[in-house]
């Protein structure tokens, strides 16, 4: 029998919040977050409108908010924040993930959230395969860029096809609640969409 394997996204999927937006908030506060999107606005204007990428509208906000911090203080507020977002769970895809394990398939969490909160999150749920947005560090600074391409759309078939190159010898599962879950969801055997 073939392998089976099981991808969820993240935010929407197995939260039912944007953590992006969450973390930017906890690690900054509330009025710095409200702030820093009146400032950004203008680029967040433009990929509403379809003008400017997914991908560089976030690295914009993700620059804004932390670029030219120190790593490890951001690799701990990724922690730190992890073990809040049970309390943003979406309770029919954790019962799903439950089911998953339990039958004994692979798991994958495939996201365009930074690893450094979804990695501890998925450890405290015995999730060990892990691919989201990876940031770049030089000189143990954030240098606001991203060291891996956005973790959207088919960047998530890429990313998976890397850890799992050999289609045919697996079944796939796959949950997903937006336009960037799509080619992921085109991709699986069995296509789940979280409304």
């Amino acid at each position: 029998m073939n392998k089976e394997i099981v991808v969820f996204d993240f935010d929407g999927t197995l939260t039912t919040k944007d953590t992006l937006f969450e973390f930017i908030k906890y690690a900054k506060g509330y009025w710095n977050f409200f702030f820093g999107l009146i400032i950004c606005s203008p680029i967040l204007l433009t990929y509403l409108l379809r003008i400017t990428p997914n991908y560089k509208a976030k690295e914009y906000l993700f620059s804004h908010f932390f670029k030219d911090m120190k790593y490890q203080e951001f690799k701990q507020l990724g922690i730190n924040f992890s073990k809040n977002i049970n309390q943003f769970t979406r309770k029919n895809s954790i019962e799903a993930l439950r089911f998953h394990q339990m039958e004994g398939r692979i798991i994958y969490v495939i996201s365009a959230s930074i690893e450094e909160w979804i990695k501890p999150w998925c450890q405290q749920h015995e999730i060990n395969n892990v691919l989201g947005t990876k940031i770049e560090v030089a000189n143990g600074k954030l240098t606001g860029r991203f060291l891996s391409k956005n973790c959207y759309g088919q960047e998530k078939v890429n990313r998976l096809k890397q850890c799992e190159p050999n289609r045919t010898n697996y079944y796939l599962y796959a949950y997903g609640d937006s336009n960037g879950d799509k080619e992921m969801l085109n991709y699986a055997d069995e296509a789940i969409w979280i409304k």
